[in-house]
């Protein structure tokens, strides 16, 4: 009740326009035009493109963001994963004797082992310093020059390359003999 009027309008009531509306050839063509070629113009286009750019780097910088986050979640879990069954393989650590058979070692012991490794490694290369042997830095600085003064012509320090294997292969002689 109320909510429709009581009686239908069936009359249709018509407007006439009593001034007439002309529009120009120009306005026509270009509504027309605008109509056939749906195209954005090349500032909104340009505009458009902007902002998709803008869009999509600042998902990807999310993305980043999230990614990186997952990848210390995922370190951190396997690094305490590591550690317990590391304490874990402690506790049932059974003594295998004196010969280091059979015992497990924790990630400290092993940077330790590692740098005694290292400092190893680090006093065998002083030892094969080339000050020790005057006659072969001496060609090997001359075979460098003979190729920098002969970078067309390689080989023509063939001599050069001959004197330098001679005082390798008498250093070599020196330290066989040395070791008998």
């Amino acid at each position: 009740m109320g909510a429709s009027p009581s009686k239908p309008d069936t009359e249709e009531k018509v407007f006439y326009n009593e001034t007439p509306i002309q529009f120009s050839q120009d306005v026509v063509n270009h509504l027309s035009d605008n109509l056939a070629a749906p195209e954005t113009t090349p500032e909104r286009q340009s505009t458009l493109d902007a902002h998709v750019r803008s869009r999509i780097q600042a998902e990807l910088g999310r993305l980043r963001e999230e990614e990186e986050h997952v990848r210390q979640e995922i370190e951190r879990a396997l690094e305490k994963e590591n550690l317990d069954r590391e304490r874990s393989m402690v506790g049932e650590e059974t003594v295998a004797g004196e010969s280091g058979i059979g015992q497990l070692k924790t990630s400290t012991v092993l940077l330790g082992d590692l740098e005694d490794v290292r400092q190893k490694v680090e006093r065998f290369q002083t030892k094969r310093d080339l000050n020790a042997f005057p006659s072969v830095k001496a060609t090997s600085e001359a075979v460098a020059a003979c190729y920098l003064a002969h970078s067309k012509t390689p080989l023509d320090c063939w001599r050069e390359v001959a004197e330098f294997k001679a005082s390798v292969a008498q250093v070599e002689q020196h330290y066989i003999d040395s070791l008998r």
